[in-house]
């Protein structure tokens, strides 16, 4: 039989990670599901554990931070003709950015371990 702490431990880790998977439903549902899905999970699950709290407010600070970032870069490079050739580019790479941290931040909560998104705006504290 599994020690109780044992198995709330582990619970708090599963909906850790899927607060930063939850952000991959961003790829079905462009600037919706990407911000929806971890608020959802964080707005549900936050006064369940501590770690839950923590890993739902850095998923929904990373997206945040993604869409400003995708926004804004948008409109600078939209001024300019160089910019509008750019800006396919840019938005791709920060789709692949995006992608690629959410897999490292859910394997890494999955582990247990807090994981603190690089270069983003923390609006969620």
């Amino acid at each position: 039989m599994i020690p109780i702490y044992d198995r709330e431990e582990k619970r708090a880790r599963t909906w850790g990670m899927l607060c930063h998977l939850a952000a991959l439903a961003g790829c079905f549902l462009p600037w919706l599901a990407h911000l929806g899905g971890p608020l959802i999970i964080w707005l549900i699950m936050r006064n369940e554990n501590t770690f839950i709290d923590e890993q739902g407010k850095e998923s929904l600070n990373f997206q945040i931070s993604m869409a400003l970032y995708s926004v804004l870069g948008g409109l600078l490079l939209a001024v300019s003709i160089v910019g509008l050739l750019a800006l396919p580019f840019f938005l791709w790479t920060l789709y692949v950015v995006n992608v690629l941290a959410v897999i490292v931040a859910s394997i890494q909560t999955s582990g247990g371990k807090s994981f603190r998104y690089p270069l983003i705006l923390r609006f969620l504290k």
